[in-house]
């Protein structure tokens, strides 16, 4: 085959592995397609039906994105990042979780497959929570699932995106829920709440653990810590004049991706962030509201993975 023969069907794939997540996964009409790729409505009907044939779409989609895989690779590049996945993003939709929950899950489905024992950690959020509900049902007893942070407020209610107990039922695997809230009181009710024997051995079972996914938060009044109530508007201010920019489990950090030394983090109980060169820890995360809190993890090493959409990954590299 010739190098432009090569090059043109390479293209036509693009195209239609483009088309067929626009239509299964997005939900976009062929109308709405041929107005995003800038084609005929023939011809986006005939590159849906091709994605089809040429069994590119089947749960997921299977055929990586040429665009994505440079955008990843930069990505890795520039960060020196040991994990990169770039899933399409709609235009119209570009902040759409479900691509993005896609990839995360299919990365996790592999480690998940090992015959040999796997520690996995959790974070939580509305990302996590896409993320295993597009995990296939699998059995692997063998593997062991743990928290990072607990889910309950001062109060005792229970936040709803805890992803830990759904995975662990999904899969078959022994859970080790994160027996603490997510903030306590002060410093001193902390260190008494972390010697408790259960909240040492998931402590130690995090620092253990071969993979880590976890989400990130920017620090603002739509940050999840404030809407879902763990931050007040008045403490979400103090915390962004002291320059904090993103979060993960809880952990509060600033530009340069360094953890704050303040009030607030000196209450935090989730459980200590792994040195990121160590270990795998995977950020799922994107959006345009996020995009300074993901630049300074990268930036500060606090994660040493990333699975982001394209419009997302476009920014980071601008």
């Amino acid at each position: 085959m010739s190098r432009n023969r090569f090059t043109s069907e390479t293209t036509r794939l693009d195209d239609a592995a483009r088309a067929g997540w626009l239509y299964y996964v997005a939900g976009n009409t062929q109308d709405q397609i041929a107005r995003t790729m800038g084609v005929s409505r023939q011809s986006a009907q005939r590159l849906v039906a091709m994605a089809v044939a040429e069994r590119l779409v089947k749960v997921r989609l299977d055929h990586p994105i040429g665009r994505c895989m440079d955008l990843a690779a930069a990505l890795r590049d520039r960060f020196g990042l040991v994990t990169v996945e770039v899933a399409p993003s709609d235009p119209e939709a570009p902040d759409l979780l479900t691509g993005i929950a896609i990839a995360a899950a299919a990365h996790l489905e592999r480690v998940l497959k090992s015959p040999e024992r796997r520690i996995i950690s959790l974070g939580t959020g509305r990302n996590l929570r896409a993320m295993v509900e597009q995990l296939p049902t699998m059995n692997c007893p063998q593997h062991v699932v743990v928290s990072r942070l607990g889910n309950m407020m001062e109060d005792g209610s229970a936040t709803p995106y805890n992803a830990t107990i759904r995975l662990a039922e999904r899969i078959g695997a022994p859970h080790y829920p994160y027996p603490l809230p997510v903030l306590a009181r002060d410093a001193a009710e902390l260190a008494t709440m972390r010697n408790q024997q259960a909240a040492r051995n998931t402590i130690d079972l995090c620092a253990r653990a071969d993979l880590s996914l976890v989400g990130i938060g920017q620090i603002d009044r739509t940050a999840p810590l404030h809407v879902d109530g763990f931050l007040s508007a008045a403490e979400t201010d103090v915390l962004s004049r002291a320059g904090a920019v993103g979060e993960i489990t809880g952990w509060v950090y600033d530009a340069r991706g360094q953890i704050i030394d303040c009030a607030f983090n000196r209450r935090v109980a989730s459980a200590p962030l792994p040195s990121a060169s160590e270990r795998p820890v995977i950020a799922v995360a994107s959006g345009q509201a996020k995009l300074p809190a993901i630049r300074s993890a990268l930036a500060g090493r606090l994660v040493n993975g990333l699975v982001t959409s394209e419009a997302t990954a476009e920014q980071l590299l601008s």
